[in-house]
């Protein structure tokens, strides 16, 4: 694979079969701003194109996988919305296109033929929660801490979790890591099955797994992964556009307002319920 524009989110290297995608930043904790976003699913449509790959590793630079969306980034998005209060229609399709468009780029893991295996070290939380759901075998090292943060910055998760997680773990640990938002370690999700192995060298041992499925017939591996995505993903789209809906409708509300400025100041939230 040759990108034929530098990136700044991802570096991607493919040998032997095997395609490395790193998250680099450029935030802090490789939070995933714009161009994270636009690169993701540019990066995994051409890895499923490319016929000399035969699977992907997934891993985050600098001793974590990722902090999740980066809010200071992201936030033009969420601006109009907040200061029209929520009140223009037009500006509620426009967000709901933007979530779509989100979405999709996550959805690019599941979507891609070539399996993905995502190695976790160190924090992985809210919308990387989304990208590692996405994929098709997940990994940590002890050193792993996971979080469905969203509920705790007064927002529905909208990128997948809610709709591929409880086909991973179950719907009660889903309900209940996604309405707590509390943080959990590398054992527990192994515990939950969110993860398949903790491993100290979680990295290395991701390049031993994917050189294992890249091994094996490479149309049988694809039609493994088709096959067994095919009543999961209907379902998941049809839960992910009711969320656009949704978040399009209530996103914008005080408790996200008081969310954001408490972030900001650095001190806990006081949510109202309005």
């Amino acid at each position: 694979m040759s990108p034929t524009t530098p990136l700044r989110s991802l570096r991607v290297h493919v040998a032997e079969g095997i395609a490395e995608v790193e998250l680099i930043g450029p935030s802090k904790g490789n939070a995933m701003g714009p161009d994270f976003w636009k690169e993701l699913p540019d990066v995994f449509g051409a890895l499923s194109e490319d016929d000399t790959v035969r699977a992907i590793l997934l891993y985050g630079s600098g001793g974590n996988f990722s902090y999740g969306l980066d809010l200071p980034a992201m936030a033009p998005v969420f601006a109009p919305m907040l200061a029209a209060d929520g009140m223009d229609a037009r500006l509620r399709e426009g967000f709901r296109r933007r979530i779509r468009d989100l979405q999709d780029s996550v959805s690019s893991l599941a979507r891609c033929a070539k399996p993905v295996i995502a190695a976790v070290d160190g924090w992985c939380i809210g919308g990387a929660i989304d990208v590692i759901a996405a994929a098709d075998i997940r990994i940590a090292s002890p050193s792993a801490v996971f979080s469905v943060r969203e509920v705790r910055v007064a927002i529905v998760a909208d990128l997948g979790s809610l709709q591929r997680l409880p086909g991973i773990i179950g719907e009660g640990p889903a309900r209940h890591l996604a309405l707590t938002g509390e943080d959990f370690g590398a054992d527990r999700a192994h515990q939950l099955g969110l993860v398949t192995e903790v491993a100290d060298d979680v990295v290395g041992r991701g390049r031993e797994l994917a050189a294992v499925v890249a091994a094996n017939p490479p149309l049988v591996v694809q039609g493994v992964k088709h096959v067994m995505n095919h009543g999961p993903e209907a379902a998941v789209q049809s839960g992910l556009d009711y969320v656009q809906l949704w978040n399009s409708a209530f996103l914008a509300s005080r408790d996200f307002n008081e969310a954001a400025t408490a972030f900001a100041e650095r001190r806990p939230p006081v949510f109202t319920g309005n």
